[in-house]
């Protein structure tokens, strides 16, 4: 079993580490039993109060609920890590876990619980690279895995066999087999194996487990083909679902390639898919910085509030809201010109709309601030239309006509009436 190979002096460093961030946990925790919502007291005067309050959650509460999070997370992939160092076989290494989304954004528009997603950085083990195809970024890709020679390798955790240098017979009698042969599928990486292998590791961890129950938690994993899905449950209600996603990062950029897909639909298991949260939520906090308060906050809950119930995605308004950010002077955003700002991205969107065109905004932009790192094909990439579909299904197009003039009769009633 996982988690239970661990030797006296390991487990002691582990206990010890996990204890010192525990008592975080403990007093996150605590302050969360004691958050309450705003409630509703007189008029409601302007649009980004309206939908603040009707959020169940704060941007200060979801702020507070998702350093709670990245703490338990932290702690749980802690564990796996000195779980993997102590493991004869040949397992990818866990990097840091990253917060991405809407719900560690503090824009989140759900009125029930939020789904925390993170990008876990899967690192390849000794012996072993991840490769893309040389020079090219898609939407979704394959990636590699190939053996490299370890015969000169010094720095080495414990002594092995160099895969590529050694005897078959020899390999198959010394060592564990290769990643090739346990997390692969003809050469690729396979998320689905690679998926069941972290949800295995995350469920037989002794540590994370008896440290959750001493904080009065219980930690179960749910099904998932592509990821891995975590709920923690208090003995006060709160209830988290965590959803890690297994990334592979793209050189030194702030581009993943990542398990996460649809469940619904069908994508081969080799397959991997091009995920720029990261970059987005590194764009987003350096405008945050950079505007004069907090109007670009109010814009995008009230964006992405009015988007439900919708054909809409949040993505969609957040892509317009990113170019606008690069197009206007950020001197602008400020609170005297919400209402001008939220009608910029009314008609921004009614712009790509009418002309069947929404560029993807990390794809052959030049307008992307040198602070994101992106990988040089995407950087000499050409220009990715979102909006492809309704440039080839007009039905689609007059549908997502009628649901903009909807947008704007809500925003016009909640402004006006």
């Amino acid at each position: 079993m996982v988690g239970d190979e661990l030797d006296e002096a390991t487990r002691d460093r582990m206990e010890q580490h996990l204890e010192m961030l525990s008592k975080e946990m403990a007093r996150m925790l605590q302050e969360l039993q004691h958050k309450r919502s705003p409630e509703l007291g007189s008029r409601i005067s302007n649009l980004a109060t309206y939908i603040a309050i009707r959020n169940k959650w704060s941007p200060g509460e979801l702020w507070d609920r998702s350093e709670w999070v990245h703490v338990v997370v932290e702690n749980l992939l802690f564990a796996c890590q000195q779980s993997n160092l102590l493991s004869v076989g040949f397992c990818p290494g866990l990097g840091p876990a990253i917060g991405v989304g809407s719900a560690f954004d503090c824009w989140s528009s759900q009125e029930d619980e939020p789904i925390y997603r993170m990008l876990v950085c899967l690192k390849s083990p000794h012996g072993h690279t991840f490769c893309l195809e040389p020079g090219t970024v898609a939407d979704k890709s394959r990636i590699r895995v190939e053996l490299e020679c370890t015969c000169t390798a010094q720095l080495m955790v414990r002594p092995m066999l160099c895969f590529l240098h050694n005897s078959k017979e020899q390999l198959r009698k010394e060592q564990k087999p290769s990643l090739l042969h346990t997390l692969c599928t003809a050469s690729y990486l396979d998320v689905h194996k690679t998926a069941r292998w972290f949800q295995d590791l995350v469920r037989e961890n002794k540590a994370i487990v008896r440290l959750l129950r001493s904080r009065y938690c219980l930690l179960t994993v749910l099904p998932s083909r592509r990821s891995c899905k975590v709920e923690i449950k208090h003995i006060s209600g709160i209830t988290m679902l965590i959803e890690m996603s297994l990334a592979v990062q793209l050189g030194d950029s702030d581009i993943f390639m990542s398990s996460q897909g649809r469940e619904d639909i069908f994508i081969p298991s080799t397959t991997w898919t091009l995920n720029c949260a990261y970059a987005e939520a590194k764009f987003l906090w350096l405008m945050f910085y950079q505007t004069p308060d907090d109007t670009l906050l109010s814009c995008l809950q009230v964006c992405t509030r009015m988007l439900v119930g919708t054909g809409f995605s949040s993505y969609t308004l957040k892509t317009v809201l990113m170019h606008l950010l690069t197009t206007t002077p950020l001197s602008g955003w400020r609170r005297t010109d919400f209402l001008l700002r939220l009608g910029d991205i009314m008609r921004y969107l009614c712009c790509c709309l009418e002309e069947k065109r929404l560029n993807h905004f990390f794809f052959g932009n030049e307008k992307i601030p040198e602070e994101i790192v992106l990988p040089p094909a995407l950087e000499r990439a050409e220009p990715v239309n979102l909006f492809q579909h309704l440039a080839q299904d007009p039905a689609a197009h007059e549908q997502a006509m009628c649901e903009f003039e909807e947008l704007q009769h809500w925003l016009t009633v909640q402004l006006f009436f």
